[in-house]
């Protein structure tokens, strides 16, 4: 599987991708930032992050993108920042057809660190690690998307077994391969 780990950030917006499975070694595909200017007004902004992302797909073809997830921080205007720059991660996802998964900072850094409460220098060191690079990639943004892609290698099967087994059983969904006379009614 060829994940596209997406480290959404208004003035950078770390990129990188991971082929690999479950209990396989993992492979560095790309790993960049793409930057854009303090100066700019975010419509700007945003149109030279879609244009990065959208090279990207072209580029890498994932088979999924996994977005970090926007989490309340004390800086509104910083948030703001990052989901509209997740929002264009989506949207440009969306557009090819390629599902995006969600995963919030605390779940990449158990994944390639074993603590939810990792430090930067202690998540870049683990990915630097696992795809057994020479250097370790830089800036932090762009270690955090790695981790990213790493995180739904490991864990979006299981994530995605889960969500379909929730859909499942409410009332009305039906179990792939069972009849309705079965247990999801």
């Amino acid at each position: 599987m060829r994940v596209l780990g997406v480290d959404p950030g208004l003035t950078r917006c770390g990129v990188g991708a991971v082929d690999g499975a479950p209990g396989a070694p993992l492979t560095l595909v790309t790993v960049d930032v793409i930057r854009t200017s303090a100066d700019d007004d975010v419509p700007t902004r945003l149109l030279g992050i879609e244009a990065g992302i959208e090279a990207l797909l072209d580029e890498v073809r994932p088979d999924v993108v996994a977005v970090e997830r926007v989490f309340s921080q004390h800086n509104v205007r910083t948030v703001m920042g990052t989901a509209q720059a997740a929002g264009v991660a989506m949207l440009a996802a969306a557009r090819r057809g390629l599902p995006v998964a969600l995963h919030t900072p605390s779940e990449a850094k158990a994944a390639v660190t074993g603590s939810g409460r990792a430090d930067k220098a202690q998540v870049t060191k683990m990915v630097t690690r696992l795809l057994r690079l020479d250097a370790a990639p830089r800036p932090a943004d762009a270690a955090d998307a790695l981790a990213l892609a790493i995180c739904h290698v490991w864990r979006g099967g299981a994530q995605a077994r889960l969500a379909a087994a929730r859909l499942a059983a409410r009332p009305g969904g039906a179990v792939p391969g069972r009849s309705r006379g079965g247990f999801a009614q």
